[in-house]
């Protein structure tokens, strides 16, 4: 009769406590997965629409409306995305981004075929609905962004 190979207890013990300490690694790396992801998404499209939204302070007219057109067109993508992140959780105010965003390109566009006195005012108060309507937004995900 031959003697099975067996191994000593101390090696049966490591190899239980390093399982062991592998399923806790595991663990904690999966918890803290869900801890980094408590908050939406729409957090995340909030900061990158207000970052393009600050880009209007100080355009570059430098080679005429290229910039601001571009800066718009920069802030109407970063408000599209937001908006289909939030429009079912706020409505009203994902709303509200739309409908400032859509009128500041419309009076961008106007400025770029006729730069008048009205057509500039119209692109500052435009400019202004869009941070409003942004604000607001801001306000009402802040305790979920915070």
């Amino acid at each position: 009769m031959t003697a099975l190979p067996t191994r000593s207890r101390v090696g049966r013990v490591g190899t239980w406590a390093r399982a062991a300490v592998a399923l806790v690694a595991v663990a904690v790396v999966v918890a803290m997965t869900g801890c980094g992801s408590s908050k939406p998404a729409y957090c995340t499209d909030r900061t990158n629409l207000e970052n393009s939204i600050k880009g209007l302070s100080h355009p570059d007219l430098s080679n005429g409306l290229s910039s601001l057109e571009a800066q718009v067109k920069k802030i109407e993508s970063n408000a599209t995305t937001l908006v289909n992140s939030a429009k079912s959780d706020f409505p009203t105010e994902t709303s509200a981004i739309t409908s400032s965003v859509d009128a500041l390109k419309s009076a961008v566009t106007q400025l770029a075929s006729d730069h008048s006195a009205a057509n500039i005012a119209a692109v500052t108060a435009d400019a202004a609905s869009v941070v409003k309507s942004v604000k607001s937004f801001t306000d009402a995900t802040s305790s979920k962004c915070g």
